[in-house]
């Protein structure tokens, strides 16, 4: 990463929030079309996995994610237009976030690659308590 980077999470009235790792689920998803096979790619149980989806799913009206149980044909999962508008949406904020990032704390980048001004602080050692 080139330039400071802003991790953004979008807090809806009534509970309901969207973040990286919601948006990144919702992404994988729509890339493995499979919600065991989306957990397993990010390093997630598949009872996270399905618990983030959920609660995606029940903070709006429209579903982001249409489920389908397994079975003899097995399951899956796919977005809706509603799940790839808000991971268009939620995209198009974090690069316009990240630009904000980029130029409002660029004075300060510059100043993190000249170091430390100062040499570390160090802690006194304790004498050892006698028994």
């Amino acid at each position: 990463m080139k330039h400071p980077h802003a991790h953004i999470r979008i807090d809806f009235p009534e509970g309901c929030s969207v973040g990286p790792g919601k948006i990144a689920l919702l992404e994988a998803v729509e890339r493995t079309g499979s919600l065991s096979a989306a957990a397993r790619a990010m390093g997630l149980s598949y009872r996270r996995a399905w618990l983030l989806l959920h609660s995606v799913n029940d903070s709006f009206a429209d579903p982001s994610v249409q489920l389908s149980t397994g079975g003899r044909d097995g399951g899956g999962s796919r977005l809706t237009p509603f799940g790839k508008a808000l991971i268009k949406a939620y995209r198009q904020f974090e690069k316009a976030a990240d630009a904000l990032a980029a130029r409002q704390f660029s004075a300060m980048r510059a100043r993190r690659e000249a170091g430390p001004a100062t040499a570390p602080i160090r802690r006194p050692l304790r004498p050892r308590a006698r028994a």
